[in-house]
């Protein structure tokens, strides 16, 4: 008996973004210039893969910056860090590249603009999220107030509701952030929005592939980690779409194979931090146990790259 067909609908855009493509090569271009070690702190980008074979050439991993020695260079996350944290650097002497995406420095940037106009901020991410923690860590402790859900919007209690302004983590489901926005303009009618949304470009296509494919398929696979805040999302865009199971798998040895039994369609997507090579073998693991065929879903192009800091333009 032969194996039963299935076609496998790719999502594209999918997998790396321009972020986290620059984050990478810092800390690769690091490791050239000076040599291993090169601290990292927290995980460059949210991928166990990535991460491994960053350590592997001679990266260190680390949580806080007082695990960095400071005669070694570290390196910021693509998620960003507080100001304390490049101060503290700075004040130790310490060579620091921050690998932070352009398109949350520029939320940082916001934030502090907002600021310095008086305003009040309010912050809609995730709690304990490092890209959260990060933004608010730019304005001093009580300026940033943080909102998850449209539940959160009736309890918040600012300084002087008619002198607020909303930034947005760059991550987050495009969908469930409108209903928030909504709330805040409702209950906050003069608040401050984003002169150009902040949520990237990348969320934002790949979720709008996922909507794209899921009314073709029985079943959707994100290719991506459990901490890293694009991916889930992408598995819960795919079941607000219709797509019952929708789930997150890092490889391919973790795909539930029973569960899938018996779909004809499934959809594959990868979250930003996710690298192709890991959707490949997730191909090649359906090619072992289907006759498969495999569709491109396209819905944009991207082609966003981010210069390297100038500290390492030298390294080739």
């Amino acid at each position: 008996m032969g194996k039963p067909a299935l076609t496998l609908y790719l999502a594209a855009p999918r997998g790396f973004c321009a972020g986290v493509d620059r984050a990478i090569k810092i800390v690769e271009m690091a490791l050239q210039k000076w040599g291993a070690p090169v601290y990292v702190r927290h995980e460059i980008v949210h991928n166990k893969f990535v991460v491994d074979g960053l350590r592997d050439k001679g990266a260190v991993f680390v949580e806080e910056l007082d695990e960095c020695p400071n005669d070694r260079p570290v390196i910021f996350s693509a998620h960003g860090v507080p100001k304390a944290v490049p101060a503290e650097a700075a004040r130790r002497q310490m060579v620091y590249v921050d690998a932070t995406c352009p398109l949350v420095s520029k939320v940082h940037i916001e934030a502090e603009r907002h600021h310095a106009e008086g305003l009040q901020m309010v912050m809609i991410g995730h709690a304990g999220h490092p890209e959260v923690l990060g933004t608010m860590g730019q304005l001093p402790e009580g300026e940033v107030l943080l909102v998850e859900t449209v539940e959160d919007v009736a309890g918040l209690v600012p300084r002087d509701p008619a002198r607020l302004a909303y930034i947005t983590q760059t991550t987050l489901s495009v969908d469930d952030t409108a209903a928030i926005v909504a709330a805040l303009e409702a209950r906050f009618p003069g608040i401050v929005g984003p002169a150009k949304e902040d949520i990237c470009y990348a969320t934002t296509n790949r979720q709008a592939a996922v909507k794209a494919i899921s009314g073709r398929i029985d079943a959707l696979l994100v290719i991506g980690a459990p901490n890293s805040s694009n991916s889930r999302r992408l598995v819960e865009v795919g079941k607000a779409a219709g797509c019952s199971y929708s789930q997150l798998v890092q490889r391919a040895d973790e795909i539930d194979w029973r569960a899938i039994d018996g779909a004809r369609a499934v959809g594959v997507t990868a979250g930003a931090s996710a690298p192709e090579l890991l959707v490949n073998e997730v191909i090649d693991a359906f090619r072992a146990h289907y006759e498969l065929t495999v569709e491109m879903v396209e819905t944009a192009r991207e082609d966003i790259e981010f210069k390297v800091p100038r500290v390492l333009r030298e390294v080739s």
